[in-house]
């Protein structure tokens, strides 16, 4: 593997923004500074540039096995490094769902060789998987995710004994446990009284109200405190759950929000409609500057895509029947490092939310999501100096639309560079899949 350096950028990272050259040797941050010997070294010119650390995607949906005609993972894969996205982590509720550590050890063979990004692969908690997680950490799973609502694969909820006893192994092992918390039994109940009334583009909002969520956040938070097990509260859409966690959360909870829940607001489903319905459900404009005061002031520490493609038929059904789940992993990080150049954040928190927080959360940090001596020579690069424009006809995801088409981006996305190898050059994936499956610790 030939040395690499990058060139004069300017280095954004947890604590702070710094001007130098980092040298790559054998894939690994070897160096930083200001003069290199460059002779026979490949050189990436960063000058004007904002290098941050690889984005490590925490919720990725790439739908194999068992839902390829949505998306799969050389496609999704590929998105994820033409948007600066070098590693990416996938959860199992594909067909079948990742339950036990043989289902783990296939999907990794399937998946072997299609990835342009490296990958960690999830198992999923139910009851009868309980007594699988050690297996599944052993055979290399990167974390478990557990379905307290319902959604694609229509996974089974954990009950509250295997949640406690999970969180117990949890706080033993070290690993974490991801929820995607809404409270099955009154999303049943909202969603028969909403199909009642007239339907509108906003009946899955209404469907899905912030009750259904803040209930089971109030439970997992409470039960990480009591196990100290470590819980990732994903896809956080209220600003309820913010109120509470802001003064409640747990040492032991990560909160992850998206994207899409800090852009878009009620007043966009008339425009939209079933394009930006997801599980939860994308709030009210309070809900949305809440969850932005919310990453602020650190009551969330993480983001995720949640990217989760469907056909453009499948989204065009009747809005009760059309399913939940958007592009998102190509457009990670632009959004979010606009929305740091628009002033609703510094470029550090992009660097902290984006990279550093969710490699910790996974047990993949220093190696992953920080600029270090020794860390994998990840990198995402962005000029600001040229504004760029997303084009859903451009994306790489197998279906290409999204309501963020169109939207102005106030810096171009110019390389990935994955383990010290270009993968992608001006938002085009470059080269060949090369992308290893990850394993914690």
């Amino acid at each position: 593997m030939s040395d690499l350096v990058v060139k004069d950028g300017y280095i954004v990272s947890p604590q702070g923004v710094t001007r130098a050259s980092i040298y790559v040797s054998d894939g690994k941050i070897a160096a930083f500074g200001e003069k290199f010997d460059i002779r026979g070294v490949e050189v990436v010119d960063a000058s004007g540039m904002y290098v941050f650390p690889g984005f490590v995607d925490e919720h990725v949906h790439f739908r194999e096995p068992g839902y390829e005609w949505k998306e799969d993972f050389s496609t999704g894969s590929a998105a994820a490094a033409a948007g600066g996205v070098t590693t990416v982590l996938e959860m199992p509720n594909t067909a079948p769902p990742v339950a036990d550590a043989s289902t783990l050890r296939k999907k990794a063979e399937l998946v072997r060789g299609k990835s342009w990004v490296d990958y960690g692969l999830y198992g999923v908690l139910t009851d009868q998987s309980l007594n699988s997680l050690e297996e599944m950490l052993e055979a290399g799973a990167v974390g478990f995710k557990a379905f307290l609502g319902p959604t694609t694969g229509d996974i089974e909820q954990p009950s509250d004994p295997t949640i406690i006893e999970a969180l117990t192994l949890s706080r033993e092992k070290g690993f974490t446990i991801a929820f995607h918390c809404e409270n099955r039994h009154l999303v049943h109940h909202y969603e028969q009284k909403t199909r009642r009334e007239p339907v509108s583009p906003l009946s899955h909002l209404y469907s899905r109200p912030a009750i259904c969520e803040v209930d089971s956040v109030i439970k997992i938070n409470y039960y990480a405190a009591k196990t100290g097990g470590r819980a990732l509260i994903v896809h956080l859409s209220s600003g309820e759950a913010v109120d509470y966690l802001r003064w409640n959360r747990a040492s032991s909870v990560y909160v992850e929000t998206c994207p899409q829940y800090l852009l878009l607001d009620s007043n966009d489903y008339p425009r939209f409609g079933n394009l930006m319905k997801v599980n939860p459900p994308i709030r009210f404009p309070e809900d949305r500057e809440k969850l932005l005061q919310g990453l602020r002031t650190n009551v969330i520490t993480n983001i995720g895509s949640d990217h989760a493609p469907h056909t453009l038929e499948e989204k065009s059904r009747n809005v009760f029947e059309a399913p939940a789940g958007m592009f998102g992993v190509e457009l990670l990080g632009p959004l979010m490092v606009d929305m740091a150049l628009r002033g609703h954040f510094p470029l550090e928190k992009v660097a902290e939310v984006l990279s550093t927080n969710p490699a910790k959360t996974f047990g993949l940090y220093p190696r992953k999501g920080g600029l270090l001596i020794g860390s994998d020579a990840d990198f995402a690069i962005f000029d600001p100096r040229t504004p760029s424009k997303i084009q859903a006809d451009k994306l790489h995801s197998k279906h290409r639309f999204t309501p963020f088409d169109g939207r102005e981006i106030l810096a171009k996305h110019r390389y990935t560079i994955l383990r010290g190898k270009i993968i992608a050059v001006d938002g085009e994936p470059s080269g060949s899949a090369t992308g290893q499956w990850i394993k914690p610790g």
